[in-house]
């Protein structure tokens, strides 16, 4: 092991060193195989359970949905484990006749109690293809239910070795844990981090406090978020804000973040790479490659371009922005917009058990993200709304991101989104829901004054709604 003695990780006041850290790996997967003695264990490209290094494959969760999904999870055959805290919940829906040998807790169990029951020198059970699956992710569900997005070892291999690219991650990085594991196995960082020997820092939760403490103590060097926590940084108080030791690389993806909260992300030692991906693609799949021509821009103009989506990373073949129907790609003069679509080694294998939304998915010979873009004439592309939310005004696309992005530069606003409302006479007109800062105020018409400076008429909100 060529970085057996590094700190592997740091949580709380515990520190496990990486050879420790391997111990437990296998001593976990060893005690997951005894619950799973006489079943078969999937490791094909057209099945996924579990854990990778017992030659099956990593599930992951999203917490707060479990049991309005569970049984979802529980027909997809995606869920093994019983759910102790399920007991005081009725599950609805048909679940699965398999395993049904299997009932709750009848006491509490303490995680590391269970592991000190596995075996240290558990043997690893290695894949028998590339391509045989090493993940299970399920996707949010915020368009209809979850599907389970079935990841390939070469996929998880060639993606991971994408995220040290993208952060400039040289050996023995210290990593800052913000972005959750269970959003694509943290967009593959924490095989990343592993492979470079890092040291990841892990927090109960994630404050402005503990991440400018965690920095400062720790000497980070790399964390990865979703824009909102650039709020929390941003807007934190004095008090809890400190000068970073060094400058901290940075990847964001998800909502694309305004221009001015890059700037001041900026100003106070971030070095944010944008990307954009989704739970298909292994995490990000694209990203803001930075020109060097681009730094005698004036701050703002730097902002602004680094608030694009970008071009695809070294291991994706191509993302490319195409007319739905017709799969013809759109000119490159960042007005017309198309449907983000992306195919390579780092796309999904496909949704497990649901072989008509995988066929849905690959239509054409690409994977259709269901995402609306423009692309520059750099080949740059720039995100502007998902398929199913723009909105049309009497026959005019409304880009809700960008309609976002100009309520969030007044500078009484915290948080803004917007979506389209019914209207008579249009058809339907963009209705923003805004928060404002603390201590600050701002009525709807001071909103809607500020998006008609820097907005088409048409793209002005007619209704502003305030979250009190």
């Amino acid at each position: 092991m060529v970085y057996s003695d590094r700190l592997s990780i740091v949580h709380g006041y515990k520190d496990f060193e990486e050879e420790l850290t391997n111990k437990r790996s296998l001593s976990r997967v060893s005690k997951v195989s005894k619950y799973e003695k006489d079943e078969t264990v999937g490791r094909s490209r057209k099945d996924v359970r579990k854990k990778s290094k017992q030659g099956s494959e990593d599930t992951t969760y999203e917490v707060e949905e479990l049991m309005e999904k569970v049984d979802v999870l529980f027909l997809g055959g995606g869920m093994i484990f019983t759910f102790y805290k399920a007991q005081g919940y009725a599950v609805e829906g048909q679940v699965s006749s398999q395993n049904n040998n299997r009932s709750l807790a009848s006491e509490d169990l303490e995680y590391e109690s269970i592991l000190a029951t596995g075996e240290p020198n558990f043997e690893i059970v290695w894949p028998n293809d590339e391509w045989d699956a090493i993940a299970l992710n399920y996707t949010s569900g915020t368009t209809s239910r979850p599907k389970g997005v079935i990841y390939s070892h070469r996929g998880a291999y060639l993606n991971s070795l994408a995220s040290v690219l993208l952060v400039e991650m040289t050996s023995m990085p210290v990593y800052l844990w913000t972005l959750p594991m269970f959003h694509c196995n943290g967009w593959c960082l924490t095989w990343a981090v592993a492979a470079q020997g890092g040291t990841n820092i892990c927090l109960r939760s994630v404050t402005a406090e503990g991440i400018f403490s965690s920095i400062v103590e720790h000497q980070v060097t790399h964390l990865a978020s979703a824009p909102t926590v650039f709020n929390m940084i941003i807007n934190a108080s004095p008090s809890v804000q400190r000068p970073l030791p060094r400058t901290v690389n940075m990847i964001t993806a998800a909502v694309p973040p305004p221009p001015q909260v890059l700037l001041k992300m900026k100003e106070l030692g971030f070095n944010v790479t944008h990307g954009y991906g989704l739970t298909e693609t292994y995490g990000p799949a694209t990203f803001c490659a930075w020109k060097p021509e681009w730094n005698s821009l004036s701050a703002n103009e730097q902002a602004k371009i680094q608030a694009r989506q970008g071009v695809n990373h070294l291991v994706l073949e191509e993302v490319d922005v195409k007319d739905s129907e017709s799969m013809k790609s759109v000119p490159p003069d960042a007005k017309t917009m198309g449907e983000v679509m992306i195919r390579g080694n780092t796309v999904m294998n496909g949704y497990l058990k649901d072989v008509k939304a995988t066929e849905d998915a690959f239509k054409g010979g690409w994977f259709r993200s269901g995402d609306l873009a423009v692309k520059h004439p750099d080949g740059y592309i720039v995100l502007k709304d998902r398929l199913k939310d723009i909105i049309i005004s009497g026959g005019e696309n409304i880009s809700t991101i960008e309609v976002e992005s100009v309520i969030f530069s007044h500078p009484a606003v915290l948080e803004a989104a917007v979506v389209g409302g019914p209207d008579d006479h249009w058809g339907e007109t963009a209705c923003a829901f805004v928060k404002l800062k603390n201590g600050c105020n701002a009525s709807a018409n001071d909103i809607i004054k500020h998006c008609r400076d820097h907005l088409p008429h048409y793209m002005t909100p007619r209704t502003v709604i305030f979250d009190d």
